[in-house]
């Protein structure tokens, strides 16, 4: 304690985070993930806030296959991969995953942000560059970091920039280079422009990279991804993506792609080597919830059909959105305050939302982000729009008719 400095500094800095509504509370929940959860003080919400795309996170069936993986499995392993770290389980979900995305083989993570920040370092270095979307996710953003490969930045899905970098690291004599880029932009709901940057990528010799984590089992005519949904499947070099978020919910990242790519990340990817083997239960469970989703698309056909209807509604009551098609709808408030006081009101009225302002989203650009699951009901659905309607006319961000 000999520096009261330092403390008084990081005091002073979350103080100012309050006073300018730019301070992230906690939400605290006392059920399983659903459509409906229980808050701390045992009031019933509906969640509009979880990456809970398919609705299995909570899902009885997800359960039982993590039970009987526990069962088998056990509940750690207190290793590395390389080590002692490896199960059945463990390769067997790695195949599922090649399988599943169209590729020949697969790395697991603990995380997906592991699973960004341990690609770059290994397979590229100051002789390469990497042309990544000014909007890519932090974890993209850290691994290059983590990169000695020159960088290039292009505009936000902006495929006339793109080529211009590309011509830059051509010309600057680079060795190799890869486009990299979120398949799914979790701020706006966006859809990269795949079909364009895989034209793009053969134009100018180089690798394309996609960050899957908001696509990966809803996108595409049967959940594969945004590569299917632009129909450039079996065209992309590297695809990172989560466990985490429509396939169950739990935690854990991948990496998967050409054999050569992923053997190299398994003798030098530093999250790889260095962090303890996925849990078994959750191996176990994501596999469970591949098979599901590769025998139907009834998930993922609901999915779509509560996003088209809430789009349409919201609009309707009078708010801004982002457009698009996919389940994450941001609902522009513009105001960091404004947003922070309407996700609040909305926790009043039996919503769970969440405020995103700068710098998580650029200035100005404050919004909630409403997240759709098929988990949803059509009543649920309408009883939030009441409550978005509600808490709008009350702040004044719509008008009175």
């Amino acid at each position: 304690m000999s520096d009261q400095a330092f403390y008084s500094t990081l005091q002073q800095k979350l103080d100012t985070l309050r006073t300018e509504g730019l301070f992230k509370p906690e939400r605290v929940l006392a059920s399983r993930q659903g459509a409906e959860v229980i808050a701390q003080d045992g009031r019933t919400l509906i969640n509009m806030c979880a990456n809970n795309y398919l609705g299995l996170s909570g899902d009885p069936e997800t359960q039982k296959a993590a039970a009987a993986a526990l069962e088998k499995y056990g509940y750690g392993l207190s290793s590395v991969r390389f080590i002692c770290g490896t199960q059945t389980v463990h390769k067997e979900l790695e195949q599922k995953l090649s399988e599943f995305l169209g590729t020949e083989d697969t790395i697991l993570y603990a995380a997906a942000f592991d699973a960004n920040g341990g690609v770059f370092e290994p397979l590229f270095d100051e002789n390469d560059a990497i042309i990544s979307d000014a909007l890519n996710h932090a974890s993209i953003i850290d691994g290059v970091r983590l990169c000695k490969a020159a960088r290039y930045r292009y505009a936000n899905n902006d495929m006339a920039d793109l080529e211009q970098q590309l011509q830059a690291a051509t010309e600057a004599g680079k060795r190799h280079k890869i486009i990299v880029t979120d398949g799914v932009f979790s701020m706006d709901g966006t859809i990269a422009q795949l079909d364009r940057i895989v034209e793009l990528a053969e134009q100018y010799g180089a690798l394309t990279m996609i960050d899957e984590s908001h696509a990966s089992g809803f996108m595409g005519k049967t959940g594969r991804g945004t590569h299917e949904h632009c129909g450039v499947i079996g065209k992309i070099d590297i695809i990172t993506g989560t466990l985490g978020k429509a396939l169950g919910g739990a935690m854990g990242g991948f990496t998967s792609g050409r054999k050569e790519v992923i053997e190299t990340l398994r003798q030098k990817s530093r999250p790889y080597l260095f962090s303890n083997t996925l849990a078994p239960m959750i191996a176990g469970a994501s596999l469970a919830v591949l098979d599901r989703i590769s025998k139907s698309t009834e998930l993922r056909d609901r999915l779509h059909e509560n996003t088209a209807y809430f789009r349409k509604e919201i609009e309707r009551i009078g708010f801004t959105i982002k457009p698009g098609t996919h389940p994450v709808v941001p609902v522009m408030l513009f105001d960091a305050p404004v947003a922070q006081k309407f996700a609040a009101r909305m926790f009043e009225l039996g919503v769970l939302l969440s405020g995103f302002f700068y710098p998580v989203v650029p200035m100005g650009q404050a919004r909630v982000r409403v997240q759709l699951s098929a988990a949803h009901t059509r009543e649920q659905l309408d009883k939030v729009l009441a409550a978005f309607e509600q808490a709008g006319r009350e702040l004044g961000i719509i008008k009175n008719n």
